[in-house]
């Protein structure tokens, strides 16, 4: 349940939903909502769930019991390209951009009507519009991530799903997707954000949602978690980390990676 109560009109409802792959089990019995407009980190341990959840999400996992609720209509049966349709984004882990077209025809073939077109993008990312000519191959990570991101946005979604997208990037590149993340978040797109740097994860969002062996074990606020480090340590058996390409940067504040 949103923390915010009935307040905020509801998006995603999810109820006593377990899920996985064939007979393996990943989501055990799990219960999660969001409203619209809500900004939500979805943090844990590796291996908990928060991947399978979002890919449960986008009907690309095998669903034993629950139900899926998107935008008041039930989409249990519904196949991922449909849920796209409806309003579902999704940014896998994995980026998945064609390496064989450029940049501007990998947003064309996802583009739909809406206030993301390809201006707005190129504006969210203008290192896009510098490589619009680029083929995806012809990318750095960062860049394909930027992509990633871009293309899913111009599908117009009303949910976006980001899965770990500062996964091996440069802290110069984590920088400008956190940025990304915030202008969404201030646009009143509902988003929810996979990471390992929890710390991060929590500075660009308002809601925080823990997993734990499938299940949901924490759902608060996300400025008071980050002032609790007790709690922190407890539920994500957090190690202090700082880069080493970070040295130089006093002024930000070392960064939480959850333990493995």
């Amino acid at each position: 349940m949103s923390i915010w109560g009935d307040a905020m009109a509801e998006l995603l409802d999810i109820h006593n939903l377990t899920a996985g792959y064939r007979d393996a089990v990943v989501i055990d019995d799990l219960s999660f909502r969001i409203g619209q407009g809500e900004a939500v980190s979805l943090l844990g341990r590796n291996g908990v769930g928060k991947s399978t959840l979002l890919a449960t999400m986008m009907g690309l996992t095998t669903v034993s019991k629950g139900c899926l609720e998107f935008d008041g209509k039930n989409i249990g049966n519904a196949a991922n390209y449909q849920r796209n349709r409806m309003g579902l984004g999704y940014v896998p882990q994995e980026r998945e951009i064609f390496a064989s077209l450029t940049v501007e025809q990998n947003m064309r073939v996802a583009a739909r009507p809406g206030e993301w077109n390809i201006a707005a993008a190129y504006k969210l990312f203008p290192r896009l519009e510098e490589r619009r000519n680029n083929y995806g191959n012809q990318l750095s990570g960062g860049e394909q991530q930027m992509l990633a991101m871009a293309r899913a946005l111009v599908g117009n979604p009303k949910l976006l799903l980001l899965d770990e997208p500062l996964e091996g990037l440069s802290p110069v590149m984590m920088d400008i997707l956190l940025d990304a993340v915030k202008q969404l978040r201030q646009s009143g797109l509902a988003l929810i954000l996979v990471e390992q740097h929890a710390h991060l994860a929590l500075e660009v969002t308002e809601r925080v949602v823990i997993m734990d062996r499938g299940r949901i074990v924490h759902d608060g606020r996300s400025d008071l978690l980050l002032k609790d480090d007790a709690t922190m340590h407890q539920l994500l058996g957090l190690a202090h980390e700082q880069a080493s390409e970070k040295a130089a940067e006093p002024a930000r504040k070392p960064d939480l990676k959850l333990a493995s």
